[in-house]
């Protein structure tokens, strides 16, 4: 568990044995011990009693740990749910809004195009920003992948001996497609971008808009994916101008 010194810098000066007490004996010893209760569980007992009790600063303080700890917004929404019948209906009302503020709308809350948005990007750690990921069918390797604003991959190369590459169909927002030393094109959806293989290049979302295309991946021999380095902050800003 990350060390916890919001006891110190809130109450360090007004109450200094508190805010120890708080750091190294509540934080430091009671929520590490995670062989015996996980960081997630723990957080979603905290909050439990924070709501019963009508704590809503420490609540919304606890939402935001329990979100770093995994927990996701559905979970909470139906864990206040349940509550609200045995601590208090005005709670909930008054906790709903609390959530709403920490976990913010999500893509599978959005109105987007008719495919799911599936769950984070297992392949997060090629992509700048959050992306999500939902295979499409068994039969064919077909997936749809949702960039947030602003979100995109690497630079990349699908790399094949014969046939290969990918076809890539806009189905939501605006976004953008560029291969090495080629200009960079802007996306819509119906727009269809033909990806030979062996070819370096990214895509990925405009700033203001969720993008959605299908990836769809094309059989080849000897095919293997190659992630190179991010596009950086300074190429992707220069974009539209």
């Amino acid at each position: 568990m990350k060390k916890q010194d919001a006891g110190r810098k809130i109450l360090g000066e007004l109450a200094p044995k508190f805010a120890e007490l708080n750091d190294d004996v509540l934080f430091g010893e009671v929520w590490s011990r995670e062989t015996e209760l996980s960081l997630r569980d723990r957080s979603l007992i905290t909050i439990s009693a924070l709501f019963s009790a009508g704590l809503y600063p420490q609540l919304k303080a606890h939402l935001e740990i329990g979100k770093a700890h995994g927990l996701t917004k559905k979970e909470v929404i139906e864990t206040v749910t349940q509550l609200a019948f045995y601590c208090g209906w005005p709670k909930a009302w008054s906790t709903f809004p609390l959530i709403e503020e920490v976990y913010g709308k999500e893509p599978n809350d959005l109105d987007l195009s008719i495919f799911p948005v599936g769950e984070k990007n297992p392949y997060g750690k090629y992509f700048i920003g959050q992306s999500y990921l939902y295979k499409i069918s068994d039969m064919a390797p077909i997936y749809n992948v949702t960039f947030e604003p602003g979100a995109r991959n690497n630079w990349h190369i699908h790399h094949s001996k014969t046939g290969g590459g990918q076809l890539l169909i806009c189905v939501y927002g605006t976004g953008w497609y560029q291969e090495e030393g080629g200009e960079p094109r802007l996306l819509h959806p119906g727009d269809i971008v033909e990806i030979k293989p062996n070819v370096k290049h990214w895509h990925g979302a405009t700033k203001d808009s969720y993008f959605q295309h299908l990836a769809v991946e094309i059989e080849g021999t000897c095919t293997s994916n190659e992630w190179c380095e991010p596009v950086s902050d300074i190429e992707y800003n220069k974009l539209g101008e």
